[in-house]
């Protein structure tokens, strides 16, 4: 059974950082791309940031420059550091996991990060 399991997510102040970590469980992790997206309220789903099983980023462009995504393989769990944030980065925080070979998809639950004053 496939579970990704997101936690960090909270209540934080603009210019406040908060790390969400994606841990896995039932694949072999290594093997994925892992990916972050969020969806704020009336908005679609966006990616945020993705790291490939070799190790190679991209970012979207709200978050170039404040935001970091890496990997552990050996904990099976992927990372979102994030920075300097700011109200619109409020939303719900999703991790993906991409197999590189079948493409398959596996998508965790969510959790809320919430920039205010």
């Amino acid at each position: 059974q496939v579970q990704l399991v997101e936690s960090g997510g909270g209540l934080v102040q603009p210019g406040g950082s908060l790390r969400l970590s994606c841990g896995t469980s039932g694949i072999i992790f290594r093997a994925h791309t892992m990916g972050w997206y969020r969806q704020a309220p009336g908005k679609e789903r966006e990616l945020v940031a993705r790291i490939t099983s070799g190790g190679s980023t991209n970012y979207g462009d709200p978050v170039k420059g404040r935001f970091t995504v890496s990997r552990d393989n050996a904990k099976s769990t992927a990372y979102l550091q994030m920075n300097s944030l700011k109200p619109e980065d409020t939303a719900v925080y999703y991790c993906k996991a991409t197999n590189d070979r079948s493409r398959g998809e596996y998508w965790g639950q969510g959790t809320q990060v919430t920039v205010s004053s």
